[in-house]
């Protein structure tokens, strides 16, 4: 991991995020590119009259001294921090921001339960992971030391599925305990034993291509998946949820619904996604 973006706002959800990309640019030598895009309209930053042009230039400087107070933090110190400013509140733009700088991995904080709507449904965020072509870790309170020793990766095993884990395991450090969870449902996704250790090891063949990992599944049954997974990384202590996406076609099929808002809206974890 080369390059973490964040997006800051200025609030104390995006200051959680720059300091968890802090922990992970300490940990692989990486290079924090903080983004802030400035809420100014086009009408004031294309204005060509004498009166307005002073009022754009004192905004637009009033915004980057309050961006160059806010990346003033000891936990930033001896980092490679890149302050990058976009004039427009675009959040869909965050994507190609991170593709024109070959970054690895964008980090967003989000308001946890009580915010979770403005955050994932029709907000920065969501249109932020719903666009990304790279990784989205979304932080959700005051980061500690983010090893991420125990991690829980809910997958429903399908082929799509595939290059989500590949890149989670790349994320992934040598001494992360993974957990490769399935959770089984009643209705028409309802699969029998025999399925699901069938979908499993197909996967882990295309994946891994060997069966290492096959004791390393848990396979659990509950009234809905994201009770099924917010149960099983609560039994086993997880420090993050990871979860493919379809970007902008939704979440996978594994993640249909409202699955992904109830787990963003109920877990206290880093939860990090990957567009498949």
């Amino acid at each position: 991991m080369d390059k973490i973006i964040v997006p800051i706002d200025f609030s104390k959800y995006s200051e959680y995020a720059l300091e968890a990309a802090a922990i992970l640019a300490k940990q692989n030598n990486a290079e924090i590119l903080a983004l802030h895009m400035l809420e100014m309209s086009d009408a004031l930053l294309t204005a060509t009259d004498d009166g307005q042009k002073p009022k754009a230039l004192f905004f637009l400087k009033l915004a980057e001294q309050k961006f160059e107070e806010f990346l003033n933090k000891d936990y930033l110190e001896g980092l490679k921090i890149t302050p990058i400013v976009k004039h427009f509140k675009v959040f869909s733009e965050v994507s190609e921001v991170a593709e024109e700088h070959n970054a690895d991995l964008i980090i967003m904080g989000s308001h946890g339960v009580s915010g979770f709507t403005e955050v994932f449904v029709g907000s920065n965020t969501e249109k932020v992971v719903r666009h990304s072509k790279i990784p989205v870790l979304v932080i959700k309170q005051k980061p500690g030391n983010l090893n991420f020793e125990t991690v829980v990766f809910a997958s429903d095993f399908s082929d799509e599925s595939v290059s989500a884990y590949i890149k989670a395991s790349k994320i992934l450090q040598d001494s992360s305990k993974i957990h490769l969870l399935y959770v089984n449902v009643s209705g028409e996704n309802f699969k029998s034993t025999a399925e699901m250790e069938q979908q499993v090891a197909n996967f882990l063949m295309k994946a891994d291509g060997n069966m290492n990992q096959l004791n390393n599944v848990h396979y659990v049954s509950d009234y809905s998946i994201e009770k099924g997974i917010l149960n099983f990384s609560n039994l086993v202590g997880a420090d993050l949820i990871m979860m493919p996406t379809h970007g902008r076609k939704g979440l996978a099929h594994f993640f249909e619904g409202s699955i992904s808002e109830d787990l963003a809206n109920h877990a206290n974890l880093p939860v990090m996604t990957f567009k498949i």
